[in-house]
């Protein structure tokens, strides 16, 4: 039972990348527009001659910003589609459309329900309930929660009947034919259903974000640790996702206009020019002191105290991985790194500062936020830019020189004085191998050929290290790992796939994650493309 919830929550995370993925763009798109138009930047640098309404600049820049705020405005819609299709065992395009389709319809049932049954006095009075959403007016803002709960309808009735056979007078209907049609029923149910329960889910959801915030400061390290402690299992895409995009991460009037979730806060605010409020960035602030300054000391912990012959190899390794986490924030290759080696280290030393991180920006009120992950194109974007007056950005670089510091005694402390076998500390030099086979014969042999050739190579290795092909159900990827279900995990070689260039295997029952990092996308193209052989 433990598995089979597992299986679903990591499934969950990786649909949940999907619409996930535009956001850095979208970011983009809203954080340039927004931050150069906003009148706190204007007034600043005095820049009303250059970027002022009417000016050429200043159309160009809100155009970027309105496109980019389309993506933020329409969230719970794509979540709708990325559920369904993610969770469709085949056909998915049509599992696609119908999320698409029933999405519309549930948001027409809904509204009409509660114009023609609501009470609309009382319904208004719950704090982010009743909006204005896609065309559709006093309606109930049910927000990703609502899309989230659409796309599973819609992907148990796509699994269900899209290989569905009627008579013959219907046949033409039937299959995926017939998705469309039972899903758009499936959502009119879900619209009426939700027009009488949501009101009591928007209550609850209130509480329990105001629980949050009564907790202060308490409140914020308790998110901060178990965000940072769900990394290994791949399930913190579930947990921060409501902060983020609903009103369990706050509700705010902004511009007349009643917006919930704290990324959409944060950016509401920016977007209208107004100071980034610490409540609404204190999901966000705590992971640049880390991202940005702690893990690049704790890199060169791990490279100082490293064997003088891996010395070589670790630099690479650490390099890489510094930068990465730095200008991006994705930060599992080197959290896996040492969390194999010491799971104390991990839950025990990081979180823990980790944690410490996101109280302390929420305590000096630091209103920073960004996109996707805590690095440094979104400090600048989000933090430098707008300005000191938007977003106090200063006190992230003052703490962050001190967490460089902490980081790097603290990890270099514990894995002496434990012996820790961080990378280039450990035993066997084959298991360890920070270079992949695919990048030792690239470099080796050279050529497209040879190139495409490591890349079977590297594929075969690691199907290998999955059980073969016949054990393999499913493999997808989602930023940072392949994330695939197999036949029978006692198969699963973890030490074929570390040699593979791996950070981490993590495997419960018959969900396996296999952590590559950033290049991981490529990696799942390639034994696609293998299996297909």
């Amino acid at each position: 039972m433990k598995d089979k919830i597992f299986e679903t929550l990591q499934k969950m995370g990786k649909t949940f990348m999907l619409p996930i993925a535009l956001l850095p763009i979208a970011g983009l798109l809203l954080g340039i527009g927004a931050s150069f138009t906003g009148d706190a930047f204007i007034n600043l640098y005095d820049l009303e001659w250059l970027l002022g309404e009417g000016t050429v600049l200043n159309s160009v820049l809100t155009i970027l910003k309105d496109c980019g705020q389309i993506i933020f405005d329409n969230l719970p819609l794509l979540f709708a589609v990325a559920v369904a299709l993610g969770f469709a065992k085949a056909a998915k395009e049509v599992a696609a459309i119908s999320g698409v389709v029933a999405y519309f319809m549930m948001y027409a049932a809904l509204t009409s329900t509660v114009a023609n049954f609501g009470n609309m006095e009382e319904l208004s009075s719950i704090p982010g309930l009743m909006s204005s959403f896609l065309g559709f007016e006093n309606t109930m803002n049910t927000g990703v929660f609502g899309g989230i709960i659409i796309g599973s309808i819609v992907a148990f009735l796509h699994n269900r009947y899209y290989k569905i056979d009627l008579p013959d007078a219907l046949s033409f209907f039937a299959g995926t034919r017939f998705v469309p049609i039972v899903s758009a029923l499936g959502g009119i149910v879900a619209g009426v259903a939700l027009a009488f329960l949501w009101p009591f889910a928007a209550q609850f959801i209130a509480w329990l974000g105001s629980l949050v915030a009564d907790l202060g400061y308490v409140g914020t390290f308790l998110y901060g640790y178990i965000y940072r402690a769900l990394i290994p299992l791949g399930l913190h895409h579930v947990f921060y996702l409501p902060f983020w995009q609903t009103a369990l991460g706050g509700t705010a009037e902004i511009a007349g206009q009643t917006v919930e979730g704290a990324q959409n806060i944060l950016f509401a605010q920016l977007a209208n020019g107004l100071p980034v409020g610490a409540e609404a960035a204190k999901f966000f602030s705590g992971m640049f002191p880390f991202m940005i300054f702690g893990f690049p000391a704790a890199a060169l912990a791990m490279y100082h105290t490293a064997k003088p012959e891996r010395k070589k190899d670790v630099k690479g390794l650490m390099t890489s991985s510094s930068l990465t986490s730095v200008f991006t924030g994705i930060t599992e290759p080197l959290e896996f790194s040492f969390l194999f080696a010491s799971p104390l280290l991990y839950f025990g030393v990081h979180c823990v500062l980790a944690a410490f991180s996101f109280a302390f920006m929420h305590f000096l009120n630091v209103g920073v936020g960004l996109t996707f992950s805590g690095g440094l194109i979104d400090f600048v974007l989000y933090g430098i830019l707008p300005g000191q007056s938007v977003t106090n950005w200063i006190p992230v670089v003052l703490v962050g020189v001190v967490y460089a510091l902490v980081y790097y005694f603290v990890f270099r402390f514990f894995i002496l004085k434990f012996d820790l076998k961080t990378p280039g500390r450990e035993d066997d030099v084959v298991e360890t191998k920070l270079y992949t086979k695919a990048d030792y014969q690239a470099k080796k042999q050279g050529g497209k050929e040879e190139a495409s050739s490591n890349e079977d190579s590297l594929s075969k290795d690691i199907v290998e290290g999955l059980g073969g092909a016949d054990n393999l159900v499913d493999v997808d990827n989602c930023a940072t790992r392949l994330r695939v279900k197999v036949k029978d995990g006692e198969l699963v070689n973890e030490s074929l796939l570390k040699s593979t260039g791996a950070a981490g295997v993590v495997i419960k029952g018959t969900s396996a994650q296999v952590i590559y990092g950033p290049k991981v996308s490529n990696i799942k193209s390639n034994i696609d493309e293998y299996l297909k052989k």
